[in-house]
């Protein structure tokens, strides 16, 4: 058995100059060990996720017999690039930001970011569809409700201020998601991430209108914003066979692009007036695109396809329902009035290979340095903070959101 590698890290960077206060609406973290067993019920513990060294020495989570791990793509942030890698990582290969909430916000601090929105690993799916989608419904709903719990006490409790709480859905049945909804909502959940494709999963899709009601109804009464990550069903647009990651990572934007469409001729915007949706690592160079299509469209071989039977446009529900958000843009900003100034985002996507960290507000200076101040204070942080009713920063450190 050939040994494992020996995995480095770099030295911490030096913090950044604070010029925007940023809220950063995709973020990612791998669950440390006891998430789930400390919170699973007396008699379900034997059947919860827990953390295993195989005989290889690398750790993985056991659930359902079967292991799970996340690729080592996923936490690279800290580590020299010559050194990234797809095999997975342990928890001491990898920077401790990633699994240790305290060392998380000190890796916040030193990038000037106030604010995080964090998808769960990719062990578990961006919607935990592995911990839901099991054939044991009581087991899958208790390690759903199990990462709810340490979310909101452990991860967003620890540093209240600092990451906006975002829930894990119930797929199986909409009504119970619904309740879990309202439920969350209560113990303060902002936002609850979702499938852009609940097809994909052999789950009634997003056309079935009926089916998904009790969901998207308790999503609009509690002002709880549906965060769709790209890829969330399991699946994002591929190249040919045999094409690297480069391609297919290239391709987020149009996975991003397909589900907006996808969700707006579905009519879910138009139904929900009120109903938010953020997507995640998607981009917004697709957005203009998307809306000169859903128009033209509308007009010409839209008359093939079911009645559109709304007041508004698609691309006008498209607009008012929907939220963009960008890790780097730079050829799009020119289109912000078009896309909307206050439906554009950002993220950092810490601690993934796309991440902007450590230089998110370098990176924000370059391309914001043109455009309005009081618009580049929205699009950095404000935005976000109004759509997930997450507080601003007060004191003179973080200055830009008070001027809103």
């Amino acid at each position: 058995m050939m040994p494992r590698p020996k995995w480095g890290l770099l030295p911490d960077p030096e913090p950044q100059e604070r010029s925007y206060s940023i809220v950063s609406v995709d973020d990612h973290l791998t669950e440390p060990p006891g998430v789930f067993v400390d919170r699973f019920p007396s008699r379900l513990r034997d059947r919860a996720p827990h953390v295993i060294t195989t005989p290889d020495g690398s750790e993985a989570w056991l659930y359902r017999d079967r292991l799970y791990r996340d690729n080592g793509m996923s936490v690279v942030a800290g580590r020299p690039q010559s050194e990234w890698t797809m095999d997975p990582l342990n928890f001491d290969e990898m920077r401790r930001a990633a699994w240790d909430v305290h060392a998380r916000v000190a890796d916040m601090d030193v990038d000037g970011i106030w604010a995080s929105l964090c998808f769960p690993s990719g062990a578990w799916g961006f919607t935990g569809r592995v911990l839901s989608m099991n054939n044991d419904e009581e087991v899958g709903l208790a390690a759903i409700r199990a990462w709810n719990s340490w979310m909101l006490e452990a991860w967003h409790g620890a540093y209240p201020e600092r990451f906006v709480p975002m829930q894990l859905p119930w797929l199986k049945d909409p009504k119970l998601a619904g309740e879990e909804v309202r439920r969350n909502s209560d113990l303060g959940f902002k936002s609850v991430s979702f499938l852009e494709s609940p097809h994909l999963l052999k789950l009634p899709p997003i056309t079935d209108r009926r089916h998904w009601e009790p969901f998207f109804i308790a999503c609009e009464e509690t002002e709880t914003v549906i965060s769709i990550h790209c890829g969330a069903s399991g699946f994002v647009l591929q190249g040919s066979p045999g094409a690297g990651l480069n391609v297919q990572t290239s391709l987020f934007p149009a996975t991003s692009f397909c589900a907006a469409v996808d969700w707006v001729w579905a009519g879910i915007p138009a139904l929900y007036p009120n109903l938010k949706i953020a997507l995640s690592e998607g981009g917004i160079g697709w957005v203009p695109m998307a809306i000169n299509r859903l128009d033209y469209v509308l007009e010409h071989s839209g008359a093939g396809g079911k009645p559109w039977g709304f007041d508004l446009k698609p691309s006008e529900v498209l607009r008012r329902n929907f939220y963009f958000c960008m890790i780097d843009d730079p050829g799009t900003l020119d289109h912000r009035e078009m896309i909307g100034i206050d439906h554009i985002m950002f993220e950092t996507d810490f601690p993934h290979a796309d991440s902007t960290w450590p230089h998110s507000q370098q990176l924000l200076r370059k391309r914001l340095s043109g455009i309005p101040e009081h618009e580049a204070v929205m699009i950095a942080g404000g935005n976000a903070a109004r759509l997930f009713r997450h507080p601003v920063p007060t004191g003179s450190t973080w200055p830009a959101l008070e001027r809103q």
